[in-house]
């Protein structure tokens, strides 16, 4: 770009005495990395190893911007660059008043779209990344299968599920466990983070964790939400998705707390369409960790997952144990494993569409707008052995992965995977108003009749018959049948001359 090739010419004008002592070549030791994307800013951070001004020079291909600068010196550097075009790519480079530090194809990023916008859009999420100083090279296959997979089809946003540096969170672990591996994406795609117990482990009688200060975080809703004011749990917005990132480490995991009355209070003021919350201890688990005996767990089923349900949450990601586990389409599972009932499975199938179909979310009906998938995505770097299977997954792995979702307009898509490159599990889940039942399987032998059909829970169905489709007369066959899932299996014995005829399901109004 011009201004990049004439960045000396732009800034001839602004040396100072002030910045005399900081002429000698700077090192640039950690980034440039990207922070807090919207649709119109984002935050540009590196490190250098003296103190110097900061300058961002940016543009597109059509148009050229003046160099964002901050005089004054610092070897932590942040800048935030504001007045951007949605959904626009932008090269930039950073450096101080005297120098280029780092610039390039890699130093690029698109800008968020249009909020409440419904665009196409991929997320990458993976828990419990951090351990390639303890051997762990399994993150770096995770981390090129990922590349492999997404090739030319950039993500859009990237989510971090907690323990990114073990062994205890240190600056140091951060720079061989995230950045390192990382690079250069962190150049091109902002992380989102949540807090994990390893983060926590380097904490002074403060509180203070290198976490906290190494990721800029959008504590004043600058990135859609309800302001936190804290940057240990935050929400955003990506066109028509929100995000909401819990702490369940640190922060009073009470109903009544700060952070549950915030949690409250972001997601009646949230208007877009899907809902996605992250946080680092799973609510259900039997992976390396067991839901029914840790007490981050617990706190997080009983009294937050209630919140997120009542504001029709779509999808929970977290990681902590190191496997994978996906739920079934669940509402209402709030107590231990042993108290799951059948009629908190609100789609017992798989939620593959070539399969017993995609998990569908009714805009109306009893059960409008329920349903959550909950994903256990902990097997980044290490597996551990489990304590064995949770009665709420429809499946589990002990494979190394991390997951990927594709979400366009009302159909989300979600992918496990491993790598090696291989997909482990998949699922679909579709927003939708509710469709005329029909049949997918619908068989006649000698004494009865069976049929399955895609049902909502709570509605009644009649299976009717008429001899004539020219001048259908429809009448019953059987009794009605109120749907207690997402699949009705129905079986009636018949007569052979009753099995003559044509044959429909019919939903009836509800009263």
């Amino acid at each position: 770009m011009r201004q990049l090739r004439l960045l000396t010419l732009l800034l001839i004008g602004l040396a100072s005495d002030r910045v005399a002592s900081s002429l000698h070549a700077a090192q640039l030791l950690r980034g440039p990395y990207l922070q807090t994307l919207t649709s119109d800013s984002i935050i540009i951070r590196w490190r250098t190893d003296v103190p110097t001004a900061s300058v961002v020079n940016y543009g597109t291909h059509t148009k050229d911007y003046p160099p964002a600068i901050d005089s004054a010196l610092t070897s932590q550097h942040s800048v935030r660059i504001t007045g951007l075009t949605p959904g626009t790519r932008y090269f930039y480079s950073v450096g101080s008043l005297t120098e280029m530090l780092a610039q390039g194809p890699n130093c690029r990023f698109v800008t968020a779209p249009i909020p409440g916008q419904s665009v196409s859009t991929r997320i990458w999420a993976l828990g419990d990344s951090g351990g390639l100083s303890f051997g762990e090279t399994n993150v770096l296959s995770v981390r090129d299968a990922y590349y492999s997979f997404v090739q030319t089809r950039r993500s859009d946003v990237w989510l971090l599920l907690g323990d990114n540096a073990y062994e205890d969170g240190l600056d140091d672990e951060y720079q061989t466990n995230f950045f390192s591996v990382f690079s250069p994406l962190v150049q091109q795609l902002p992380a989102w983070p949540t807090i994990g117990n390893h983060e926590t482990y380097a904490a002074d009688a403060s509180g203070w964790f290198p976490y906290l200060d190494i990721f800029s975080i959008p504590t004043n809703g600058e990135a859609g939400g309800v302001p936190s004011s804290t940057n240990r749990y935050y929400s955003f917005n990506y066109g028509n998705i929100h995000f909401v990132s819990l702490d369940a480490m640190t922060q009073n995991r009470a109903a009544d707390g700060p952070m549950a009355n915030w949690l409250r209070a972001d997601l009646d003021a949230n208007t877009n369409q899907w809902l996605i919350a992250f946080w680092h201890h799973p609510p259900y688990s039997k992976g390396s960790h067991d839901s029914d005996k840790e007490i981050e767990l617990i706190e997080m089923r009983q009294n937050f997952v209630p919140i997120l349900e009542a504001h029709g949450a779509d999808l929970v990601l977290c990681g902590h144990s190191h496997n994978y586990e996906r739920s079934y389409l669940l509402h209402g599972h709030y107590g231990y494993s042993t108290n799951l009932s059948p009629s908190m499975i609100l789609d017992n199938g798989s939620g593959r569409e070539a399969d017993t179909g995609a998990y569908v979310k009714f805009a109306s009906g009893p059960q409008a707008n329920k349903g959550t998938v909950y994903v256990v995505a902990g097997s980044a770097a290490d597996i551990e052995p489990r304590y064995g299977h949770h009665p709420a997954m429809f499946t589990d792995a002990l494979l190394f992965g991390s997951v990927v979702i594709d979400i366009n307009t009302n159909r989300l898509d979600a992918r496990f995977l491993l790598n090696n490159g291989q997909i482990a599990d998949s699922f679909t889940i579709i927003k939708a108003r509710p469709e005329p039942p029909d049949f997918y399987f619908f068989k006649v032998q000698s004494q009865s009749i069976t049929a399955r059909w895609k049902s909502i829970r709570g509605m009644t169905y009649q299976v009717e018959r008429t001899v004539s489709f020219q001048t259908p007369d429809w009448q019953p066959v059987g009794d009605p049948v109120v749907a207690t899932g997402a699949i009705t299996c129905w079986t009636n014995p018949i007569t052979p001359s009753s099995s003559l005829g044509y044959f429909r399901v019919r939903q009836q109004p509800m009263p």
